[in-house]
């Protein structure tokens, strides 16, 4: 880090209008010196839950620090505990959905750059009036702009706040107050596997922020503009209820919708404007090689096997294939000779170039590289009975687990959305990233992973919008094959 490198601090929020329902974010960067407001930023997010809209103004608020200077140190205040606590390192990440969104919060900035406060919803009052901005244009079928002046809309709180309103729902033109601290906490944190404070116990209070001077004109869409998409993370964020206290059970069933509605992908045209052009991923399984019909473990820690005659075979026609549909505008393969290989074929056929990404490895099976599953069955039975029942299991000798492909995966795809944009790309990769593609973007658990069939040279297909939302478009088809 320079010495000229600036101090910052980064306020955020998000809110989901039915948890899941329509929702947004509203994230504010600020001089740490001055208190002055640089940049602000706002999204319409379509049908998710808070947790979803939560993380996803962190990761605007902190791309948008990054913008201003990349060595800069960071302060971020919420008034979720739930991320605070997350990204502090206090409390484990037990949801393996949740694990990719707060893996590229940590990314933005090096480590012991960036650090957390909770703070009272009160004192949250700017990154709150963007959120529900973004909702309210969502809601008008437009995008999020700047428009009312922060005075003018901290008065309206204050005002709403005398009439009476709670912070319980978050409807179209409805600035809430702030619920007392600790309500719909304990729901917050079960909703996504953590350790909660039980339903009376108060959260730690801190100080009020500074004063957020003038609003930055339209600085903030420019800022975070084409980064950030997730899609299919959807973890849950219990609602807080308007009285700030808990009943018995009442935790237990909004948890539970939660988890479930992690599951939601917003379809695009259900709500959001019209967000152009979707980057299309058209997911292709490489060829057979030797190991293929013997159904034997073969990641990215074994011997690389090439492409068999049959595999070769395939590739030729699937190059065909690609070659009359005429859609394919760019390719990107795995770093594995298998992939390679593939990739190499059907660019020769479509004269297009290839672009190694090594995020699109397969996964690392340890100790089972080159064995059937009899033989790990045989071998290994306690670590392949773990590794089916817990995406954190590792394969034996020290292999990849899915929970951390599923991380790897979520942050290549989002690093292709964002360079590929608009456009149709065919990633050439493996079993197990093709499987996670796809079950991130239905938002599917884990073991859906065992409950898909993906051929050789098969052909799958997701698009992703610039709101976020996925759509599988294609799975498993093989007619190019017979």
């Amino acid at each position: 880090m320079t010495g000229s490198a600036r101090e910052f601090v980064v306020e955020a929020d998000g809110g989901s209008r039915g948890n899941p329902g329509p929702a947004g974010y509203g994230a504010v960067v600020l001089d740490a010196a001055t208190g002055e407001t640089l940049v602000e930023a706002a999204e319409y997010l379509g049908v998710v839950t808070n947790n979803v809209a939560e993380y996803r103004g962190l990761l605007a608020g902190l791309r948008a620090a990054a913008e201003l200077d990349p060595d800069a140190t960071v302060h971020v205040r919420m008034d979720s505990k739930l991320v605070v606590e997350q990204m502090s390192g206090r409390w484990k990440i037990k949801h393996p959905d949740m694990k990719p969104l707060a893996a590229e919060a940590a990314r933005v900035f090096p480590p012991g750059r960036v650090t957390y406060e909770w703070i009272p919803r009160a004192d949250n009052k700017h990154a709150d009036r963007l959120a529900n901005e973004a909702m309210d244009a969502g809601a008008r079928g437009e995008q999020w702009s700047p428009s009312t002046s922060t005075a003018e809309l901290d008065a309206a709180t204050d005002r709403a706040a005398s009439a009476g309103r709670t912070a319980g729902s978050r409807r179209s033109g409805d600035r809430p107050t702030a619920a007392p601290a600790g309500a719909g906490e304990a729901a917050d944190v079960a909703a996504a596997g953590g350790d909660a404070p039980s339903a009376g116990e108060p959260l730690p209070r801190t100080t009020t922020r500074t004063g957020a001077g003038s609003a930055a004109s339209g600085g903030g869409e420019a800022a975070v503009s084409g980064g950030g998409a997730i899609a299919g993370e959807r973890v849950g964020r219990a609602a807080r209820t308007g009285a700030g206290s808990a009943a018995p059970g009442a935790a237990e069933a909004p948890a539970a919708a939660d988890v479930r509605a992690a599951k939601v992908v917003a379809s695009p045209g259900w709500g959001p404007p019209d967000m152009g052009a979707p980057a299309t991923f058209v997911l292709l399984r490489h060829g057979e090689t030797p190991l293929t019909p013997q159904k034997r473990f073969s990641g990215s820690g074994g011997s690389d096997p090439s492409l068999s005659p049959v595999g070769r075979e395939q590739a030729e026609r699937v190059a065909e294939s690609l070659a009359r549909r005429g859609t394919i505008e760019a390719i990107v393969a795995s770093p594995l000779a298998r992939t390679r290989e593939t990739a190499g074929i059907v660019a020769a056929r479509l004269n297009l170039a290839v672009t190694v990404e090594e995020g699109l490895r397969e996964t690392d099976f340890g100790a089972w590289e080159g064995l059937t599953f009899g033989e790990v069955r045989d071998r290994h039975p306690a670590d392949l009975d773990a590794w089916l029942a817990s995406p954190d299991a590792e394969p034996t000798g020290g292999g990849e687990s899915f929970a951390a492909t599923a991380t790897r995966i979520a942050a290549t795809r989002d690093k292709l959305v964002a360079a590929y944009a608009g456009r149709t790309v065919l990633l050439v990769s493996h079993v197990t990233p093709i499987k996670t593609f796809l079950r991130l973007a239905l938002g599917a658990p884990p073991e859906s992973l065992f409950r898909m069939e993906l051929s050789a040279a098969s052909l799958s297909a997701v698009a992703y919008y610039a709101d976020g939302g996925a759509s599988v478009r294609l799975f498993n088809e093989t007619s190019h094959l017979r």
